[in-house]
């Protein structure tokens, strides 16, 4: 697994409703989404390309 930077997150507590609910619906924890919502939105203005991809099988 990654290494994941840790930061405190102060959000309005209904947001943090309908992230709970969203993030059960789409079987993720709060955190998994809020994390791949910021992922979306940093690809989508183009300000975050994904990396490529690293070959563990050894080939």
């Amino acid at each position: 697994m990654s290494d994941k930077k840790k930061f405190l997150l102060r959000i309005d507590p209904e947001l943090y409703t309908v992230l709970e609910k969203w993030a059960a619906d789409d079987l993720r924890s709060v955190n998994a989404q809020v994390e791949y919502l910021l992922k979306q939105a940093a690809q989508k203005s183009g300000r975050w390309k994904k990396a490529p991809h690293k070959n563990t099988n050894g080939s």
